[in-house]
């Protein structure tokens, strides 16, 4: 599918640039199957899932996934964005696929000092990615790069990460480490209003999928199915497959709390089991646009997404493109913030 079919117009001061005061109070769309678009607040979420309804959410945690330093010798500008661990998970050296930027360029065996953390270029990747090798300088290696990295905001938020966004760039249920991006739905959640859902009868279920340059890499090609998906790691756990089991039995829809939850979900599919998934410690490339059959996810909570991208494509895939597309423009004309520090929405599938 063309992807120009998934553009609209954005007014930079549509373009939220930090987080509302608390999590939960950010503004909520509801786009049902049928009927009219309603505005809510994402505290109110639990009032419209049914009792007993399976919300999953994604569990990873954002790295600081930026290194900024300066070229040795040269002393040259350099930085570097982690985007996804080779090697190394706990040890003093890590090796990285990333995406590098300086103003020469950065050959193999270059090394950039970033203070406590040292890297250096040992090779190339696909499509112009590098593989980095971080090591330490003193204190063990995660320490160093927590103290060292910056929060990796996206390019449309047009100011430095602050001490702020380590904690509200990253959701209340973030737990394994991996991710360069956080997964936005998920940050409008907090533990009062998971405890809500809770007492409204909801389940809650954790998946993993790590977001990398997969989930936020730009559409270049003109057609979606030119576009190559960079792979993601994702594991939907045993406890997971059988929460999506139970709701099936009991009925029951299933929520995802974001995009990444949806490619988690549909990647682990039960062919044979139509509506159930299977426990998968996996890589994704799952890419979901208009003509996609879901086979797991029912309701989508979702962000306002970045025009002609891929996340786009999926919210339009499950919620009708002119549906979504006319939902996007009300929501701009009266005053929803886009994007990661922006709104939600909350859609039924379509078909």
């Amino acid at each position: 599918m063309r992807v120009d079919t998934f553009d609209y117009e954005v007014r930079p001061d549509s373009v939220a640039q930090r987080p509302t005061a608390e999590r939960d109070s950010a503004r909520l769309l509801v786009l049902p199957a049928i009927g009219e678009p309603g505005d809510s607040f994402v505290r109110e979420l639990p009032s419209f899932l049914p009792s007993g309804a399976l919300v999953v959410l994604n569990d990873t945690r954002v790295v600081p996934a930026r290194l900024v330093g300066r070229k040795v010798p040269s002393g040259g500008k350099a930085e570097v964005l982690l985007l996804r661990r080779r090697s190394g998970a706990e040890a003093e050296r890590q090796r990285w696929e990333a995406i590098g930027k300086a103003s020469k360029g950065l050959a193999d065996g270059c090394v950039i000092d970033c203070g406590e953390v040292q890297v250096r270029v040992v090779g190339r990747g696909e499509e112009g990615l590098v593989e980095v090798e971080l090591e330490s300088r003193g204190a063990p290696l995660p320490e160093a790069l927590a103290r060292t990295g910056h929060v990796p905001l996206p390019p449309y938020i047009r100011r430095d990460d602050e001490l702020d966004d380590r904690e509200r760039y990253q959701t209340v249920f973030a737990r394994v480490d991996g991710a360069v991006a956080a997964p936005t739905a998920g940050l409008h959640f907090t533990e009062a209003l998971l405890a809500r859902l809770r007492a409204r009868g909801c389940t809650i279920a954790t998946i993993t999928l790590h977001v990398g340059l997969g989930t936020f890499q730009p559409v270049t090609a003109t057609d979606l199915d030119a576009h190559a998906m960079h792979e993601e790691t994702f594991e939907v756990s045993s406890e997971a497959a059988e929460a999506v089991a139970d709701a099936r039995r009991r009925k029951a829809p299933v929520v995802a709390g974001g995009t990444t939850v949806v490619r988690a979900l549909e990647s682990a599919a039960d062919v044979d089991r139509p509506g159930l998934v299977k426990p998968t410690r996996s890589e994704t490339r799952l890419l979901i646009q208009p003509g996609y059959r879901f086979r797991v996810v029912d309701q989508l909570l979702s962000n306002f997404h970045v025009p002609r991208s891929t996340l786009l494509a999926l919210v339009c895939a499950f919620g009708g493109t002119a549906r979504v597309l006319d939902a996007y423009r009300s929501a701009q004309a009266n005053g929803y913030r886009f994007f990661s520090y922006g709104d939600a929405m909350l859609l039924e599938r379509s078909a």
